[in-house]
Formats: structure tokens, C-alpha cells, sequence
């Protein structure tokens, strides 16, 4: 029997333990929660938190120097690739060498490599707590103007990570970024403006082949949170191998040699420029779902093949050539391996729904869908009954995931939007959270956010919504007329509703209500769509409005 470690026993990692399985090999899984979601799916577990490198190491020695061996180390979907590398290099297993895992784990190192070898990338400024004062924002903006970025050097999932606008903003930004650091530091950053693409690929043997292009779908500043992605990004192809150039320049500039890589860049005005590269497949279902029901490969499977040292034939044979296209800003680099991409065959697109402020009452299907291009309903855990549930911050605090799968585009976004918008979580009434968000108090550093789900009345649109909508009456047939003119009859929440599905929807929910003020309830509903709507009347309901 052959031995990997797969580090994590998220969600994240489940097509890792699933893949290796199906490969003959006993898993073993290191987690630092006895209660991950995924250890009953693995062969053995140890509780060893994945910062702990060395007592990683220490299991895989012992592994290693038993008489079954250790044949690899691998990880997915998580932020210790470095760790991966660390043992692997001490104990000579196939992956990344430690330097360039951790080059592409530090941002502040992985900006220092692109910078040295001409990749384009934002300019950077580092900043540990003890320089979080006014003279930061000066050495800040002698290289750079507003807006600019600031994230932890070294975490994932957008954690800590915003846009900052204005001086107001900057310090608490920076403060929030440091203590989501592992190390206690931030990186301030360049904004750059462009659409995003999420890009995967495996390194072997001089060859970089990606295996996963997709577009991005990124919303609410000064946050970047991002509603779904679509695969394969429908982009012209001087752009797709521009940006796969790029890519592969930075890989190469971190020192990737042996396994994954993932990218996010953004396309500017001035051609490709790189967020980051990480040393590990992506997260937030690409690498484990939307690919691998795109293009019939899956590619965890593949990188698994490359960490136990055999050949990835696979990917090999699907393998086909790119075009080495550097942009301008890198005219005169030489191609850093030979490229490849595995494409799509069809279409998976990712989607994700949201909730207000508020705690958690009851969650449910306002309809039944039956669109058989639905492939995943993927509920994040943390969301319960009586769990408390916010607008998100980053891209962990998402309510949950829905991904559709067609051969027609059009199709798979819309089944994926279409399950999105259907999905309802009842908000308990009488909660301050909600008070608070539609009566639209922000916080000092955060000017508009969270969003209104449609827009704000004004005083003259307010003056013609007197009265009050009767008990247990159709709501749908209260629209005012100035709500059904060209201006808001496309807008669409964050959950893909239009005001109109919004009031339909209200009469499945609460064909029975108490009689509502019409100017608080058409205030709760653009301000919070249908969560905001049903707040209201359930409050109402329970006499205290």
C-alpha cells in the first residue's frame, strides 16, 4: 500500500482524499479540527495544525521510514503549500522546492520576485503593526495614488483584504489587514483595474499546462467579493494567451517547478498584471468541481499523480500547445517553459448566494428547481438556524454555492443564477443587525457598504407610497408604477432577483401577512430585497412595528 498526507480535511480537500483513493493510495489526513467535514472519507487522521510544519515533518518521517514509506505530500484548496514543500524537501519527495513555496506564499516576496525579473505586478508597499501611523499614509502615496489595496502578506480568501479610497479609510484597513497576517503583516498595493481571471496549472517536467481559465465575477467595494466565476472565460485569444503568458513568467519568477500553480490576474489597460501566483490549486470550486465538469479532467487527480512521482499521462495527452504571447510589459522576456492548456468542452458556472445582516431562522427553496444543469447545492456549514449571517467581508462569509454545468453558456449561468435566486434564508425579526443595515447604518470606514439591493427611494418617490397594503393581499400588486419603468425593471439583487421576482416571491413566502405601511415595506425591499421584505412583515407581525 502506498502513503500520501493530504493536508486539510476541509470541503476544500475532499476531491484531494477522493482523487488519491481512487488511485490505490491510503490516505492520510493532518487537520488542526478533529471535527473536519472530510475525515470519515480518509484512511487515518492526525490533529496537527498546518502552520506546524515541523510536526508535520515529524509524521511524515515516521511514515516515511516505515516499512509501507511515504509517497507524497499534497495539498489543495488551503494556504500551506509552503508546508508541503518544507517536507518534502527535507525527506525528497516530489514538489515545489521550500524558497519557491514560500516565494509564492508571502506576498511581499512573491511582489520582490516579480519586480526582479520584470513580471508585471502592482507596486507595493510592506507595513508590520508598529508602522500602522499617519507617516505610512505618506510613504504610501509617494508611490502610489488612491484607490490602493490592502490584504495580509499571507492569508487567502480575501480575508482582511479591501479597496481603499480615502485617508479615512487607510489605517483601519491596515489594522484589519495585520491582524488577518499570520506574520502581523500587510501589503498595500496598487489598485488595478480590469476584469480578473482565476487561472490553474500544473508544472512538470519543463512543461506548464493549465488546467482551468475562468473569469471572475468580483463586487461591493471596497471589498472583493466574489459572486461566482464562469468557465471557460469567453475573452479574445490574444488575450487568453497573453494572460497565460504572463502567468507562466510569474510561476517561473517564484521558482515553480514541480506541481501546482494558481494565479489571479487582472487584464488593465496596459495588457496582464498579477495579483499573485499561489503554489497549490485553487479554492472556491474550480479546481475541484467547475474544471474537472468543464473538461472531463480532473486535474487533483493529476497533481497527486506529480507529488508521487509518476507520470501524469492525462494530462499529457490532452494537453494543447499555447501560443507564448508576452504583452508589452514584458516584450523581451523568452518563454519560461513550454505552454499548454487542457481546454474546456463546456460550460460550468459558479454562483453564490448572500443574506443581510441578521440571524438565521429558517432556511429554504422558495420553488423546486428541477434544471438537471444543476450539478451542486453547496451550503456553507457555518449557516444554521441560529447562527448569525452578515453581507460578506471576504469569501469565506458567503451563505453557500451553487455550480450548473451545460454545453450552451447562456444556459449553465442562467440555471446557476436561476437555484441562486430561489434559495431563502428567513431572518429572525426584532434583531439589531437587521435594524441597523435597513436603516442604513454604516460603519465610519465603509461608505456605502453593505449595498442596498436596489437602489434608494428619494423623497419624491417615498411621497407615493402612501397608505398601506391590506393584510394577506398580493404585495406583487402594489408596485408602483415608477417601479416598473425601464430604470429598474432589469436591476438585480445580489442573488440575481429583479424587483418584480422579488414581490412574486413575497406572495409564495407570506401569502399571509399583517397589514404593511407601504412606504416601510417598498423602503425594507429595495434596501434589503426579499430578506428585507419578509423582515419587515414578520416584525410587523409580531407587533412591534
Amino acid at each position: 500500500m502506498k502513503n500520501i498526507v493530504i493536508l486539510g480535511a476541509g470541503l476544500m480537500q475532499r476531491p484531494a482524499i477522493q482523487s488519491a483513493k481512487k488511485l490505490g493510495l491510503h490516505t492520510i489526513v493532518v487537520d488542526a479540527d478533529p471535527k473536519a467535514v472530510c475525515i470519515p472519507l480518509a484512511d487515518e487522521f492526525y490533529k496537527i495544525d498546518l502552520k506546524n510544519k515541523e510536526g508535520i515533518l515529524e509524521l511524515c518521517r515516521r511514515l516515511k521510514n516505515s516499512p509501507d514509506g511515504l509517497d507524497g505530500v499534497f495539498t489543495a484548496g488551503t494556504d500551506f503549500s509552503a508546508s508541503v514543500s518544507f517536507v518534502c524537501e527535507k525527506l525528497g519527495l516530489p514538489a515545489h522546492s521550500f524558497e519557491a513555496a514560500t516565494n509564492a506564499s508571502i506576498k511581499t516576496q512573491m511582489r520582490a520576485c516579480f519586480e526582479k525579473n520584470g513580471v508585471p505586478s502592482p507596486k507595493f508597499v510592506r507595513a508590520g503593526k508598529e508602522d500602522i501611523t499617519p507617516a505610512l499614509l505618506e510613504t504610501v502615496l509617494s508611490k502610489m495614488d488612491f484607490p490602493f489595496v490592502v490584504k495580509p502578506v499571507d492569508n487567502m480568501g480575501a480575508r482582511g483584504c479591501r479597496m481603499v479610497r480615502t485617508k479615512e479609510e487607510f489605517l483601519p484597513a491596515v489594522q484589519v489587514a495585520s491582524e488577518n497576517s499570520r506574520t502581523g503583516y500587510a501589503i498595500i498595493e496598487e489598485y488595478m483595474d480590469g476584469p480578473e481571471f482565476s487561472i490553474d496549472a500544473l508544472v512538470y517536467d519543463g512543461k506548464f499546462v493549465v488546467t482551468g481559465f475562468a473569469i471572475r465575477h468580483i463586487k461591493y467595494a471596497p471589498y472583493f467579493i466574489e459572486i461566482g466565476h464562469t468557465m471557460p472565460a469567453d475573452i479574445p485569444q490574444k488575450m487568453h494567451d497573453e494572460l497565460i503568458s504572463v502567468f507562466a513568467l510569474g510561476a517561473k519568477a517564484e521558482g515553480l517547478k514541480c506541481g501546482a500553480a494558481k494565479a489571479d490576474i487582472k487584464y488593465t489597460k496596459n495588457g496582464p498584471m498579477i495579483g499573485e501566483i499561489a503554489a497549490r490549486l485553487s479554492g472556491g470550486y474550480m479546481s475541484g468541481w467547475t474544471y474537472p465538469y468543464a473538461s472531463d479532467l480532473n486535474l487533483t487527480e493529476q497533481g497527486i499523480l506529480i507529488a508521487t512521482g509518476n507520470v501524469p499521462q492525462k494530462l499529457l495527452d490532452g494537453a494543447k500547445p499555447v501560443t507564448y504571447t508576452p504583452s508589452d510589459l514584458c516584450k523581451n522576456l523568452p518563454s519560461p517553459y513550454e505552454l499548454f492548456e487542457v481546454p474546456c468542452l463546456r460550460t460550468s458556472a459558479e454562483r453564490a448566494w448572500m443574506s443581510i445582516p441578521g440571524t438565521v431562522e429558517y432556511i429554504e427553496n422558495i420553488t423546486e428547481f428541477t434544471d438537471k444543469a444543476v450539478f451542486d447545492v453547496l451550503p456553507r456549514a457555518t449557516v444554521s438556524i441560529g447562527s448569525k449571517v452578515n453581507f460578506p467581508r471576504n469569501n469565506v462569509e458567503k451563505c453557500g454555492n451553487i455550480i450548473a454545468v451545460s454545453h450552451d453558456r447562456n444556459m449553465a449561468i442562467k440555471a446557476a443564477e436561476d437555484a441562486v435566486s430561489n434559495v431563502f434564508i428567513t431572518l429572525k425579526p426584532e434583531t439589531k443587525e437587521t435594524d441597523d443595515y435597513l436603516n442604513c447604518v454604516t460603519q465610519s470606514d465603509e461608505e456605502n457598504f453593505p449595498p442596498d439591493a436596489f437602489g434608494r427611494l428619494n423623497e419624491a418617490q417615498l411621497a407615493q407610497l402612501g397608505g398601506v397594503i391590506a393584510a394577506d393581499s398580493p404585495v406583487s400588486e402594489a408596485l408602483p408604477d415608477f417601479l416598473n419603468t425601464d430604470e429598474y425593471k432589469e436591476l438585480t439583487d445580489w442573488n440575481f432577483n429583479t424587483i418584480s421576482q422579488t414581490l412574486n416571491k413575497f406572495d409564495i413566502l407570506r401569502a399571509k401577512h399583517p397589514e404593511l405601511n407601504k412606504k416601510a415595506f417598498f423602503k425594507a425591499l429595495m434596501r434589503g430585497g426579499i430578506q428585507g421584505a419578509v423582515y419587515y412583515s414578520d416584525t410587523c407581525k409580531a407587533g412591534k412595528k
